[in-house]
């Protein structure tokens, strides 16, 4: 009888089941590790597989121009070329019997010799190998190489080393416009200015090689490479006019140098459009070699001091404007009704607030004035009297109005806002401040889109450099992509901007502006001298001088804001130190707009001239005097010697303007004169005019430029008339 063997079914079951757990548990183990490769590591093995069986070479799209508003290159790709290795190609190369060179070493002196580039640096790339160890496909060796190391490289014909145009940015004119065009880096990106805003427009598509490869990294026979050629990047054309901006450069280069100034910054604006003709800043730097000539700058380290060479201080920082800023509060008056000009403003020299007492720039006061003497004589104390008249709730409304305190949307990086003080912290000493120009802080863009409102008559445009963005197409015709459309806001009446340019003109003929005055031209402007803060001790002890103008008068076509950071030379009021030089920006802007336009053209400035006495003369002889001044003299009647002439001699006209020529008395007065307009005239300009009309029975007192004559302009009057002028200096805010 056989044994029976009996088994434990309960102790089987729970082997069983522990088996079925183990198995499933390794199952769900390895599903979940399965899950992490294919979803988590997807990317990077993926990638690191795309490594191994393809050969990537990119290639580089050229970075498009940067012009001026007349199509002048200021910024432009160089053709220059690359080095790239394919390293596949290289080693299989090595192995053939032909070959010249039989290892990496080899091919690293030779191209080191032909190029110039540092042996080492050759072998590293041509060993360069994947993140998972594995041989590389490509490498690149050096971008933005010359020409002739380029062929000298290529004359060694070694397989798998690519030659490949690339780009190279160049600044033809080297430091011109440096703080607009910016720079950028060795892979052409843009690191500041238009470089960087327009990095994007620039830069365009970079183009693709790649190609499959088989099990020994070699070019896959029957497969094609896929080729995505680059697509160039855009023109971006500025608003900038070339011999606008070298008139601003060649003026702020010889204010920084006389003034002995810490930096002298230069803005040239079309108040109508807000585009920028001119930028510049003084002392600037060469894009061409970004980093060179940091030591001249503060900073503890050598990056702080890189970004200080390259702020761009128009736009970057932001400064107390001092009495340029009383334009805004004259402008808020204005348009609130709160003043007129048969108001009074007395000056004792001081106001009293609380312990603090606040000094005008004169000492003794300029006594009682009406609104526009106040402005011509840039009075502190009538200043602080008429943004009591307004009060802190409305002034700092027009404030916002005018744009301070937020940024302008000029399209340049790195734009501050400026400070402005909310109107609960105002108390009545800072209303008295904040009315002349201290306490807020704006930046020099920023203020000259609120002057431009006054010059446009009204509105608040955005201040901008860029134009429009163009291409050529395929058969070399110019698109345009993109043009600026600026922002438009209206912020004042345009018969109360059209008022304040009057007053701002009698600055330029009668005030701290009249070193600016240049004759047969309407200039308005305004000085402003404002005090620096130390920020270690906290008081203010050093100055920034500035002088804002505008012409003509009547229909201001330029803009120009001239500032002098802290002037070492002695001087330090914009009088002294920022009007002489807008006098020469001015006096060559005026010379370019006339040659440059036709009087028939809106952007044309024609000059103001008075008639010439040509009486007496012959026709002929009255005709090329009235000629030299650009003037048509036009002949009435039959004769040989002019008796009179239309208009009368001494009243001014624009030039091109036609004056009637009479051989007989038809035309009126043989001795009447009109008396001409000399306030802001100098002593000798003054007396050689009045001469040159026949009037020599004339007084002149006091010193510097013509502040009053007894005689009103326009008067008809005759050559016995008795004539008074009194002349003044003592402007100097």
């Amino acid at each position: 009888m056989k044994k029976r063997n009996f088994r434990d079914k309960a102790k089987m079951r729970k082997r069983i089941s522990a088996a079925l757990i183990a198995i499933t548990t390794l199952l769900f183990l390895l599903t979940l590790r399965l899950a992490y490769i294919m979803i988590v590591k997807q990317s990077e093995y993926s990638g690191m597989a795309q490594e191994q069986w393809t050969s990537e070479v990119k290639i580089s799209a050229k970075r498009g121009r940067i012009l001026d508003r007349n199509g002048v290159e200021l910024a432009v790709s160089a053709n220059v070329y690359r080095i790239d290795f394919d390293l596949n190609s290289i080693r299989a190369y090595i192995k053939k019997e032909d070959s010249k060179y039989k290892s990496n070493a080899e091919i690293a002196k030779a191209i080191a010799n032909a190029s110039g580039i540092d042996e080492k640096k050759v072998l590293e790339k041509l060993e360069t190998k994947l993140k998972s160890g594995a041989e590389a496909g490509s490498a690149i060796l050096e971008r933005r190489v010359e020409k002739a190391a380029a062929d000298s490289v290529k004359a060694l014909k070694i397989s798998g080393v690519i030659i490949s145009p690339d780009t190279k940015r160049y600044y033809p004119n080297n430091n011109f416009l440096a703080h607009v065009l910016g720079s950028t880096n060795i892979d052409g990106e843009g690191l500041t200015g238009v470089e960087l805003k327009y990095n994007d427009v620039l830069s365009g598509t970079p183009g693709m090689k790649i190609a499959e490869l088989d099990s020994k990294s070699g070019d896959l026979p029957y497969t094609i490479s896929q080729y995505t050629a680059p697509v160039q990047g855009k023109d971006v054309n500025l608003t900038i006019d070339e011999n606008i901006q070298a008139f601003a450069e060649k003026v702020a280069t010889q204010a920084e140098k006389e003034q002995k100034a810490k930096a002298v910054s230069i803005l040239v604006m079309d108040p109508k459009t807000g585009e920028i003709l001119g930028m510049v800043n003084k002392p600037d730097f060469d894009p061409n070699n970004p980093y060179a000539g940091i030591e001249s700058f503060e900073g503890n380290t050598e990056g702080e001091k890189v970004q200080k060479m390259w702020r761009n201080r128009l736009v970057n920082d932001t400064f107390e404007p001092g009495s340029i800023f009383k334009v805004i509060t004259a402008a808020t008056a204005m348009e609130e009704n709160l003043v007129s000009d048969s108001d009074t403003f007395t000056c004792n020299g001081s106001l009293q607030f609380g312990k603090r007492t606040i000094k005008c720039w004169k000492p003794e006061g300029h006594g009682t004035q009406h609104f526009g003497d106040i402005i011509q004589n840039s009075c502190n104390v009538g200043f602080m009297q008429l943004g009591e008249k307004i009060g802190k709730e409305k002034l700092c409304e027009y404030i916002g109005k005018f744009g301070f305190g937020q940024k302008s949307g000029v399209d340049l990086p790195g734009e501050a806002s400026g400070i402005v003080k909310a109107v609960e912290n105002i108390s009545q000493t800072d209303l008295a401040t904040i009315s002349f120009g201290q306490t807020n802080t704006v930046n020099s863009v920023q203020y000259m889109t609120a002057f431009n409102a006054i010059a446009n008559g009204g509105k608040l445009i955005q201040p901008h450099v860029m134009k429009e963005v163009t291409h050529e197409d395929d058969n070399g015709t110019v698109v345009v992509d993109n043009t600026f459309d600026p922002t438009k806001t209206e912020v004042v009446s345009s018969d109360n901007a059209a008022q304040l340019r009057q007053y701002l003109e009698r600055v330029v003929t009668n005030g701290s502006g009249n070193g600016a005055f240049i004759e047969g031209y309407h200039i308005g402007g305004k000085t402003g001298t404002a005090q620096k803060v130390n920020r270690e001790t906290g008081n203010y002890e050093k100055y920034i001088s500035s002088f804002v103008g505008m012409a003509p008068v009547s229909d201001p076509k330029v803009t120009i804001m001239i500032t002098v950071d802290e002037p070492g030379a002695g001087a330090y009021y914009a009088s002294q130190v920022a009007v002489p030089y807008a006098k020469i920006l001015f006096t060559d802007i005026f010379n370019y707009m006339e040659s440059k336009f036709s009087a028939e053209n809106d952007n044309a400035l024609v000059k103001d001239v008075v008639i010439p006495e040509v009486r007496g003369m012959k026709v002929d002889e009255a005709k090329k005097v009235l000629s030299n001044l650009k003037l048509n003299g036009e002949l009435v009647g039959e004769g040989g010697v002019v008796k009179t002439i239309k208009p009368y001699p001494g009243y001014t006209v624009k030039e091109g303007s036609k004056i009637s020529l009479y051989v007989n008395e038809d035309g009126g007065s043989t001795n009447s004169i009109v008396m001409p307009e000399l306030r802001g005239y100098s002593s000798e300009k003054a007396t050689g005019l009045l001469k040159s009309l026949g009037l020599t029975k004339y007084t002149i007192s006091g010193s510097g430029m013509v502040y009053t004559q007894n005689v009103p302009a326009g008067e008809v009057i005759t050559k016995e008339t008795a004539i008074k002028l009194e002349l003044n200096s003592s402007y100097k805010d």
